[in-house]
């Protein structure tokens, strides 16, 4: 396919890079691209950034056949441009279309698009600490047309967003909730797809944690309602007795990158690790021994975030006297100075953009 250019006559100031929030500034240009059954993927480009026009039947609107992922392009103090895995989220972009009933894209085209979009929004990139591009790759189902189906027409776009802390308290513990009355998920569903409507299930008890004065949810098994799954935005995991432990996957928990990352580092560390079923009746056990010596969560988001609380019906449990553990930010600096190119990277996981 041949990539077609059109560049905007009008380019938006760019914003303060010791300002910035999560997700609310979005660059000058976007890619798009569509699909038809008789074309297959076609027509991509790079064109200005501009909204999406949509008939009111639009099937996404509808029927919530829609993907998305979520990655970060990072500036090196040398001021190189350069990606995290981007071609793990371009697989797993594939993995949520198969289970949406979606057409797959090529991954190795999707990342040339991303690289040429970076390449022109490339002053975009901002430069303060812990500041980055954030990237968001979307498949959408197009056809005007109200009936259960899978739709016949698509289109994926990419979109960026200069972006800072992803939580008002940086780098520092979170409080989390648990939630007794709600489920997101079960094996055999959508859980494992990154697909909107998985995160519209979780709006209801991120409210009522909210509302308790906690940042997120820690959800059980749908079945059981037992078993530690996930956070709201993160997976999770414990240091119980110098054991880094976290959720196996069931098929209703997302496959973090940054989760397999944590996974690999701690391995590289020679550190104990261990992916199973963890139930929350043990990580209370563990609080109440003193075996339990961290909680965290990983994302693209955030990286790591510290937990420093754990509300579960009448337990309370604090965790590290309100400061970060050791591990938490050990990979925390291991991980985000790969990022931002301030060490090698051992595992072959950055992509140069420019």
């Amino acid at each position: 396919m041949q990539l077609t250019i059109t560049r905007t006559e009008t380019l938006k100031p760019k914003p303060d890079d010791s300002n910035l929030g999560f997700g609310t500034i979005f660059t000058d240009h976007m890619f798009n691209l569509d699909y038809a059954p008789d074309k297959g993927w076609y027509d991509p480009r790079i064109e200005p950034y501009a909204p999406l026009a949509m008939d009111p039947a639009t099937m996404v609107l509808h029927y919530g056949q829609g993907v998305f992922e979520g990655l970060k392009a990072y500036r090196t103090a040398s001021g190189r441009i350069q990606l995290f895995r981007p071609r793990d989220n371009f697989q797993r972009l594939n993995r949520s279309c198969r289970i949406l009933c979606m057409p797959e894209a090529d991954e190795d085209f999707a990342l040339r698009a991303l690289k040429e979009l970076l390449t022109l929004e490339k002053d975009w990139v901002p430069r303060a600490s812990g500041t980055s591009l954030y990237v968001r790759p979307t498949i959408v189902a197009t056809d005007p047309f109200l009936g259960v189906r899978a739709s016949h027409t698509y289109r994926f776009f990419i979109i960026l967003s200069p972006v800072g802390a992803y939580y008002a308290e940086g780098f520092n513990p979170v409080k989390i909730w648990v939630t007794q009355d709600h489920v997101r998920a079960v094996p055999g569903g959508v859980g494992e797809a990154k697909t909107p409507g998985n995160y519209a299930a979780s709006l209801l008890a991120a409210q009522k944690a909210h509302d308790a004065g906690y940042t997120q949810v820690l959800w059980l098994d749908g079945i059981e309602r037992q078993y530690v799954e996930e956070v709201g935005s993160m997976n999770i995991f414990f240091v119980i007795d110098d054991e880094l432990i976290t959720p196996a996957l069931n098929g209703s928990i997302l496959q973090g990158i940054t989760r397999d990352t944590v996974l690999q580092l701690a391995k590289s560390w020679n550190l104990k690790t261990t992916e199973r079923k963890i139930g929350i009746d043990e990580v209370v056990q563990a609080h109440a021994s003193g075996k339990l010596q961290e909680v965290f969560g990983s994302g693209t988001a955030a990286v790591i975030s510290p937990v420093g609380e754990i509300k579960y019906g009448a337990h309370v449990l604090s965790i590290g006297a309100g400061q970060v553990g050791p591990l938490a930010q050990r990979l925390f600096q291991a991980i985000t100075d790969i990022q931002y190119g301030k060490t090698e990277d051992p595992m072959g996981w950055i992509e140069p953009v420019i």
